[in-house]
């Protein structure tokens, strides 16, 4: 069971504007959502302030591809109508009256906008706690994508954050954090970006556009088909349209089968000898005995003979012509 480092409050109905169209399940989260949330009111009883926003510093890895959207916006104008529901987490900084961002980049980024002070649980975590809350506030308020956890994971990855760590961070298992991982290292630096979170595509469309990059270039397809499309095109679609354009160009660029080149050979009387077929792997002579017994008698004991007179032929010539 994953580490249980902060606890959750209700989804705030003003801040919905972002949410994924599939709620995220229980099942993911460790404890119940009842015990999240009296353990918050807890926390929160002695532990909210008033901070101002220019003394929080963003912090920590970057858990989604969007932050600065429309849905900032949005929020902002939530916020300024109904106020801050729901607070952020900060730690202390080293450096006086600053703090550090644990997780809440959406809200404390909409607060910026509409000006105020920010509500904010400070807490005292270390690294690791820290990442942990993150991932694990991220996953009940907004369910990332497949590929941004899977971006989230390399990340940390990258970072020197422990398997326990990063398990306990997105509430998955070893092998949960291994498929993520898999797919990311196969797509090329630069396509997710253009892409986007694409809530919705889930591993197996990832896995089939990323098995694409051995046949073609992803990040140029990509760029042109996602050229052709309005700006506000959703995320999801976007993977569509370069999935699409893709596996398009993949089956134009494969060549078919070389079958070889075949032509007859006739004797000086227009009579069929036999064939003579030519491709990539061997040259094969073929004399049908048939149509001409007693010559494919004579061949058949003349073969091996005149196969090896052929090749000293070539070989003095090449030798002459050196």
């Amino acid at each position: 069971m994953a580490r249980n480092i902060f606890n959750q409050p209700p989804k705030d109905e003003t801040e919905s504007a972002a949410a994924s169209p599939t709620p995220p399940r229980a099942a993911k989260l460790p404890g119940s959502v009842g015990g999240l949330r009296d353990s918050l009111r807890e926390i929160t009883a002695n532990s909210i302030r008033d901070i101002e926003p220019d003394q929080i510093d963003m912090d920590g890895l970057r858990d989604r591809l969007v932050l600065e959207d429309s849905s900032i916006d949005e929020l902002a104008e939530s916020i300024a109508k109904h106020g801050q529901q729901v607070p952020i987490m900060v730690r202390p900084s080293a450096q006086p009256d600053r703090y550090r961002i644990i997780y809440g980049r959406r809200r404390l980024a909409a607060i910026r906008k509409v000006g105020g002070t920010v509500k904010a649980i400070v807490r005292t975590l270390d690294d690791d706690a820290s990442l942990i809350a993150q991932g694990q506030e991220n996953n009940l308020r907004l369910d990332p994508s497949f590929i941004e956890k899977s971006l989230f994971i390399k990340e940390m990855q990258e970072s020197g954050y422990k398997p326990g760590v990063i398990q306990d961070a997105l509430g998955l298992t070893r092998q949960g954090v291994s498929n993520h991982r898999v797919v990311i290292e196969q797509l090329p630096d630069g396509l997710v970006q253009l892409i986007g979170p694409a809530h919705g595509i889930g591993r197996r469309q990832w896995s089939d556009l990323a098995a694409l990059s051995v046949k073609v270039d992803l990040v140029d397809i990509a760029k042109e088909a996602l050229a052709a499309l309005p700006d506000d095109t959703p995320s999801s679609e976007k993977f569509q349209a370069v999935y699409s354009a893709c596996s398009s160009k993949a089956r134009s660029d494969k060549k078919p089968p070389n079958r070889g080149l075949t032509s007859v050979i006739n004797d000086e009387n227009g009579s069929s000898l036999g064939t003579l077929t030519i491709d990539e792997k061997a040259i094969a002579l073929k004399v049908t005995k048939k149509d001409n017994p007693e010559f494919g008698q004579w061949l058949e004991e003349h073969a091996e003979a005149t196969l090896l007179q052929l090749f000293v032929q070539w070989r003095n010539e090449r030798g002459s012509g050196s």
